[in-house]
């Protein structure tokens, strides 16, 4: 397919055999701690952006919940930092699809233009090339949706209302799952990440999007301003899961955390 943005991180992050990668999603939705028999999907998730071996199980908590709504969900709106390129405002894709080891996932023509319609808000391929922040959800939405379309938006330099006011016309309905990548703190001590992630969760469940810096969580940008949107929405977030790189193996004095967040929207 011409035009499409190929995998960056395929072999590192996550297999890059499509046959594995498909194995290894499958098991860590399948180790998931299931929704509740009968509970609604969430309309948006907040989940990690790490090498699967480090916050896979945490990304699967929170990708479980969505087992429900694989036959209703059609598009996904996709939001993650730039991690390598400095630029203000948000950044789209000029590609048409996405592509990982599992496929191609569409780009939505819609959702982009919707997006662009905002000022601050640029076509910049190069802020999508290396990063991972968005490439490391695909196969985990492709496995537990099959197919959708995408709104991909890397999140510079902005302001959390402008963020939240994209994500407010890109809301839509059962049809629109919102998720938000971030890890949370980063190279601190084991006992000091938990406390500062704990700190985090609070603020996050209780939607004080001011309470929140970099050094709480590196998609902090992306993460406020689904906070500017949610508080005012009637919305509740509930904490899914907590954890540690030193929960995986990683050596305890120098730890990056991962948390998975469920938004449930007001009846």
């Amino acid at each position: 397919m011409p035009n499409e943005r190929p995998p960056a991180i395929a072999g590192t992050f996550y297999p890059g055999d499509g046959a594995e990668l498909d194995a290894l999603v499958a098991r860590l939705l399948s180790d998931a701690s299931p929704a509740a028999e009968g509970a609604e999907a969430p309309k948006a998730l907040i989940a990690p952006h790490a090498g699967y071996p480090y916050s896979g199980a945490v990304a699967a908590t929170a990708y479980a919940r969505l087992a429900s709504a694989r036959d209703r969900i059609r598009r996904v709106v996709l939001v993650g930092p730039s991690h390598f390129v400095p630029f203000r405002g948000l950044a789209v894709s000029s590609a048409a699809a996405f592509r990982t080891p599992l496929g191609t996932v569409p780009v939505d023509a819609e959702g982009v233009r919707t997006a662009l319609a905002h000022p601050g808000t640029q076509t910049l391929d190069l802020a999508h090339a290396r990063e991972h922040s968005l490439e490391a959800h695909l196969p985990f939405l492709q496995g537990v949706l099959g197919e959708f379309t995408l709104v991909p938006l890397v999140v510079g330099n902005v302001d959390d209302e402008r963020v939240g006011r994209i994500l407010q016309d890109l809301w839509g309905g059962p049809e629109t799952l919102v998720v938000v990548s971030s890890d949370l703190s980063h190279f601190l001590d084991d006992a000091s990440a938990r406390d500062r992630d704990a700190e985090t969760a609070r603020a996050i469940e209780e939607q004080e999007a001011e309470r929140l810096t970099p050094e709480h969580a590196c998609g902090v940008r992306p993460l406020r301003g689904l906070l500017w949107h949610a508080a005012d929405t009637g919305a509740r977030i509930r904490t899914l899961d907590l954890r540690n790189s030193g929960d995986a193996g990683a050596p305890p004095d120098r730890v990056v955390g991962y948390g998975a967040f469920a938004l449930e929207e007001a009846h």
